[in-house]
């Protein structure tokens, strides 16, 4: 038997006033005559992210909703090469502790999904090195947030460029050059274009990575293969994770904007996957990725609670009875 415990991204369609991604673009910092006064607007704006994203938990808890994935957007030209002497965590240390603690203290797990332009597996070495101040971006925040960043960044396995066999050695090859303590913060997850399942797992067991199934690009981009086959092979790959197995769930839009995600969940799309995968673990984190956020979450709870094979064993979390 496996529970299964849902979650939703980054902020929330029914609390008012609590966006983590408020930001400010280079040409209007650029427009602040006073660098100095820039700076400490965008302190300002990145104390206001950290803040709301403390109002977003406190929001979760009232509905028992114990796991979330943080705004990459905490802080605005935070991995800009123009502001590279800003000592932004100076600023918002308290923010990040006080996020953190009550993380910490409600048993919450917290993420992150950094952008599509976080590649590995780049052939030009500017890319990669990008890459890893925005990997490292994400791996202070946890470190100041006092979260064991162990497995809590997810992102693609990169471009194909022309060449998928190439594209995947390249990222094997540069895993070596990547600071063990981001290494330890990485999940791999499949994606709806360049790379299946498959060759996730290819990349995954190669290198001791978890991989994140998402059923939607799965769907998108199948390889000929059915995921069920692979599926014992997937939860292996948590098997040193101090972390529960995660996988991501959304629906398709329609028919013709099939790799865009609808505003809910598609509640037979989503069994499908909950008997199949019932059983293989104790425990899956299910982060849902549709457009209406914490109210598809509520509206698949809503759903759940009327099937007559399920048993919510809390406001989000729930077992599958045959």
């Amino acid at each position: 038997m496996t529970l299964f415990r849902l979650g939703y991204v980054a902020m929330s369609v029914n609390l008012q006033n609590a966006s983590p991604s408020q930001t400010l673009t280079y040409k209007k910092f650029e427009q602040i005559q006073d660098r100095e006064a820039a700076l400490r607007k965008l302190e300002r704006i990145a104390k206001s992210n950290i803040q709301n994203c403390v109002r977003l938990l406190k929001h979760n808890k009232a509905y028992d909703i114990n796991f979330f994935r943080l705004s990459s957007r905490l802080i605005p030209l935070a991995t800009h090469e123009e502001l590279e002497d800003w000592n932004y965590l100076a600023a918002i240390k308290e923010d990040l502790r006080e996020l953190g603690t009550f993380a910490r203290e409600n048993e919450m797990r917290l993420d992150f999904h950094p952008d599509h332009f976080v590649v590995l597996n780049s052939p030009n070495k500017n890319i990669f090195k990008t890459s890893m101040a925005v990997l490292k971006y994400h791996y202070l925040l946890l470190h100041h947030m006092g979260i064991d960043p162990t497995h809590r960044c997810v992102f693609h396995l990169g471009g194909r460029y022309q060449n998928t066999e190439k594209s995947l050695e390249r990222f094997i090859d540069n895993w070596s050059l990547v600071p063990q303590g981001i290494q330890k913060m990485v999940m791999i997850e499949n994606d709806d274009t360049s790379y299946t399942l498959g060759n996730g797992l290819y990349v995954c067991e190669k290198l001791n990575i978890p991989l994140v199934f998402d059923l939607h690009h799965h769907l998108a981009n199948d390889g000929g293969e059915n995921w069920t086959t692979s599926w014992s092979r997937v939860v292996s790959t948590w098997s040193h994770s101090p972390l529960p197995l995660k996988m991501h769930i959304s629906s398709p839009k329609n028919e013709s904007e099939f790799k865009s995600h609808a505003d809910y969940i598609d509640l037979e799309m989503f069994l499908d996957f909950v008997r199949n995968a019932n059983g293989s673990t104790e425990q899956i984190d299910c982060m849902i990725e549709a457009k209406k956020k914490d109210g598809a979450l509520f509206q698949l709870v809503g759903k759940l609670r009327e099937h007559p094979n399920i048993e919510m064993r809390s406001d989000s979390s729930f077992i599958w009875k045959d």
